[in-house]
Formats: C-alpha cells, structure tokens, sequence
C-alpha cells in the first residue's frame, strides 16, 4: 500500500524542519527521520549562526568574508543572496522561540561571538548550545502543526523515478522514495508531488569526526544512484579542535573558544599558530587544522591544546556552560587549564549539485542544507554560515515549489511497484557490516584526510571498489536493516569524495595535496563534478 503525500521530506536538521513548517501553510507534508526528530547534525551546532545583526557591520563585509574563506570557489550570487536574508530570518527564529544570548546592553542587543574568517562580530548564539535551542523550537512547532505528518525512526532506502519504475520516455521526474520502517523492519512506499533531500552531511565516513552517528551521506547516496551529480566533495572541512579522550567520541570544542580568546598550543606550554597565519587562532578552519596536522606530524605527539583559562573561571563558566560542564564530566576543566584537542572531519563543503533554492536536476527533488551544494561556501566554508545556509535554502525551496504548484497537476503515477526483496534472507553475519564500515573509515582517514597525495587517493579508491563489491553482494542477499542502509551509502560517499579529490590537481582550500601544493587556477574547471 503506497503511502500518498504532496510533500515528502526526509532530514530533520534546520533545513527541513524550517522547510516543513513554511510549507505546511499550502501542503501537506510528511516528514521522516532514521531516529528521533531532534537527532540531526543541527542539534549538535555549539558555535551559532551568522548574520549581520550589528550597526557597525554590513551584509558586504559577511559576502567578503565568506568569498575570501571559499578561496576563489564561492558562487558570488549565492553569497550575497544567503548574506542578505540572514537578519530577518533571525528575527524570524526569535518569534518562533529561539532564545539567543543576549548581552548586558538590554533586551533588544543580541551577544554576538566572533569566530576565525569573521571581520565582525556577527555569530548569534544560546550560550553554547545553539542548534540544540534552534532545533528544540523547530521540533515543537513541527509536532504541532496540524498539516504535518511525523514518522520517526523510518530511514530513506532509495527514490523513486520515472526511469527507475521505467514509466515513459522523456525527462525524469522525482515521485517518492521507499522506506524502512525500522521498528517493523517493513518497507513502505511513498509517493509525493515533491520530495526534499534535508539528511545533513557524512562525516561518519571519518574514523575521527565531530557529527552524530547518523552522518552518513544518505541523501548525497541516493540523489547520485538517481541519476543527479555531485560536486566539490573533496572538500571535507576538518573542525580544528575536537577534545581528545578516549570516551568522548571526537566531542567538538567550539570555534566560538578561540573567537573569545583562546590559544592553540604545543605540550611545551608555546603558541604555535602566529607561525602559521596573521591570524593566527582566527585563522579559517582549513589553516588551523592543517596547522595542527603538521606540528602533530613534527613533534611526533597525539594532541596540542586550546587554552583560555586567561579569561578567568567566571568568563569561562558563563560563556560555555554546556562545554565546561561536559570537559568536566571527562577530567579536565577548561577554565583552569589548557584542554588536549585533535581535528577531526565535521562539514561537506560540497554536495548534490543544485540551485540556490535546492532544486535539482531531476524535477520535483529537491536538496537542502549540508547534503546540497549551492556555491556558498566554495573551497572551505566560513564558521557558522552552515545553520544560515539551510534556514535560506528552505524558505526559497518553498517559494519554489509554491510556484510550480500553480500549474502542475498531481504526478502520482499508477503501478509503481512495491519494494521487492526478491530471495534475501534474514543477516546473519553482522561482524561484516561492522567490518566494512571500520575499514572505509580509517582508509578515508588516514588516505584522504587533512594532507592527501596522489599515490594515497589511488591507493583509497581500488580499497574502495572491492568494498562496494561486497557490500552490493551482501545487500542483495541479505533483508534490508537501518545499518545495511547507512554502509551502502557510506561506500558510494567514500568513493565519491576520492573521485573528486583526484579531480583536484591543486591544493584550495579544504584541499591539500603534496603533489600539486600550489592553486592552479588557469588550467582547472572550478568545480569537480561527478556525473552517475
């Protein structure tokens, strides 16, 4: 029995929360989600979000900033389109019940932080939590609207398309997606007028990374077997600072603890960064985190550490409540001495080629947030321009759909199969899914992380082959589960990301090869795509 809906979203982060709520004023929608509805990369953003909220700084000044970090990449239409809707879509959060931190100034003054690349204070914030404010004020006014279906713990297998149900000639056309119910281990059929890819980045493909356990590049997996390309994945930004302790899971420091003063240094107790950059701790992400690779790689030591108990117990404890009481809970506290920190993979700069209103090749699918790639944040990605990505991105997807509703009729079409398990068996070998999954991470980590060669990217990509052999034989021969699901989709990103890094034959911004160490910017296309 197909499952009917004029809107299909699958992701619950900032991008399809805030779509589906705007949306539901003309559709119905049906929102699903692999866990519960918080559980997003959102929910974890510490930092804030930018926008230009102060007097004393312009949408320019946040356009020039983001165009310097994507170093020559940036689609400049895109910058100034998201920079500019920025102030009234904060305003827009705080009606619906966002509570950002507010200074002493008074009600009306926002706390605005400062973090690397930013010439401006211009990061809004709630205290040190703020996707998870932002993403708590989302979920209650999702859950309560009344045009809003809610299925959680249902994870996306594939979409369904025209060619894929093999209806017709033509163009392709975007009509649904089957489903796993997790709890039931049963496959559903949805089909929808519009489907919206929100599923958030990949970073579980990194042995070490700052995103939650459902990172795995579901929506950049499935757009490509679709048919849409993708671009630019070989920029992976690697969060600089993440607290190194065996059980805490690469917990991520925020950006927002150098933006008020804190120091990077090496076990010697000096600062290393003024060598590095004129910045120096507030220099983009890509510099600080190769900065940190290299003295790790010289000094033959585990971790460097950030440090900003200068600013005093008081500072520290109002500033970072969450991150001060969690540093505690591991044996360290913040506020009295230096914290031991390690990168670790944390955005995909690139993602599923798209216009700036998501749209996609393939009508009526449409890609938001850290799935899609816009051209917003080029060859590194600007601190805190992410939440503000997918709060635009959904606005204009709605405006979009809003307008091709006016002169289409329903796309649903007859006889499209349900799911077929053909002659797979219950798994029985779970230690292979396990295993896989182990590999492609740590080859990703240790091939094509923060420094790359040619020799280590070829090296990845014939590792990878083999795994995705494997995991299509056991796929096919074994009952679709959630883990099944996310390794498959694991396995095309892996491969993905290598493809376009060899693409590469320069080093940019997130991007950085041994063989090719400086920007080569007459003889390269700008983007590295990847057509299915």
């Amino acid at each position: 029995m197909a499952k009917k809906t004029n809107v299909l979203v699958i992701g619950s982060g900032i991008a399809g929360l805030t779509f589906a709520i705007k949306a539901a004023q003309k559709h119905s929608v049906t929102l699903i989600t692999k866990r519960n509805l918080a559980e997003s990369n959102s929910n974890y953003s510490q930092g804030g979000i930018a926008a230009v909220i102060s007097q004393d700084d312009s949408v320019q000044s946040h356009v020039q900033d983001t165009l310097i970090a994507g170093a020559g990449l940036c689609r400049q239409k895109v910058v100034e389109e998201i920079c500019s809707r920025g102030p009234r879509l904060i305003h827009e959060l705080q009606k619906w019940g966002v509570k950002f931190s507010l200074s002493t100034k008074g009600e009306k003054h926002f706390e605005l932080g400062l973090e690397g690349g930013h010439s401006h204070r211009r990061i809004l914030h709630a205290g040190d939590i703020t996707g998870k404010e932002i993403e708590n004020s989302l979920c209650r006014r999702a859950r309560l609207h009344k045009d809003i279906t809610i299925l959680e713990n249902h994870a996306a297998i594939d979409l369904i398309t025209k060619k894929r149900v093999g209806h017709g000639s033509g163009a392709d056309l975007c009509l649904g997606a089957y489903v796993l119910d997790v709890h039931n281990q049963s496959v559903k059929k949805f089909l929808a007028d519009y489907v919206i890819l929100a599923t958030g980045g990949a970073g579980k493909v990194y042995l070490y990374t700052t995103n939650p356990d459902i990172a795995t590049g579901d929506g950049l997996a499935m757009s490509f077997r679709a048919g849409v390309p993708v671009e630019n994945l070989e920029f992976v930004q690697f969060h600089p600072t993440c607290l190194y302790h065996p059980d805490a899971k690469s917990f991520l420091i925020s950006e927002a603890v150098r933006g008020e003063g804190g120091n990077l240094l090496l076990k010697s107790g000096k600062r290393f960064m003024p060598n590095h950059h004129a910045l120096a701790e507030l220099a983009p992400r890509d510099i600080v985190a190769r900065a940190i690779d290299y003295e790790l790689k010289k000094s033959g030591e585990e971790c460097v550490y950030l440090d900003i108990s200068h600013r005093g117990a008081g500072f520290v404890k109002k500033r970072f409540p969450n991150l001060y009481k969690t540093c505690l809970e591991f044996g360290y506290d913040m506020s009295g001495a230096p914290l031991p920190v390690v990168p670790a993979a944390h955005y995909f700069c690139g993602g599923v080629k798209v216009e700036v209103d998501g749209q996609t090749l393939i009508p009526n699918l449409f890609v938001l947030g850290e799935a899609a790639s816009t051209g917003l944040h080029g060859a590194n990605r600007l601190a805190s321009n992410s939440l503000l990505e997918g709060l635009v991105m959904a606005e204009l997807c709605v405006k979009k759909i809003n307008s091709l509703d006016k002169h289409k009729k329903s796309t649903f079409y007859r006889n499209i199969p349900d799911w077929n398990p053909g002659n797979a068996r219950d798994p029985d070998e779970q230690v292979i899914i396990e295993q896989n999954w182990d590999e492609i991470r740590r080859f990703m980590w240790n091939y094509v992380g923060i420094v790359r060669t040619d020799k280590r990217l070829e090296r990845a990509l014939r590792r990878i082959e083999l795994l995705k052999q494997e995991i299509q034989d056991y796929y096919w021969n074994f009952r679709i589960t959630a883990d099944l699901i996310e390794l498959r989709n694991l396995a095309l990103v892996a491969e993905l990301v290598v493809k376009c890094a060899l693409k590469r034959k320069e080093s940019r911004g997130l991007h950085f090869t041994l063989d090719h160490p400086s920007a080569n910017i007459a003889s390269l296309p700008k983007d590295s795509v990847i057509t299915p």
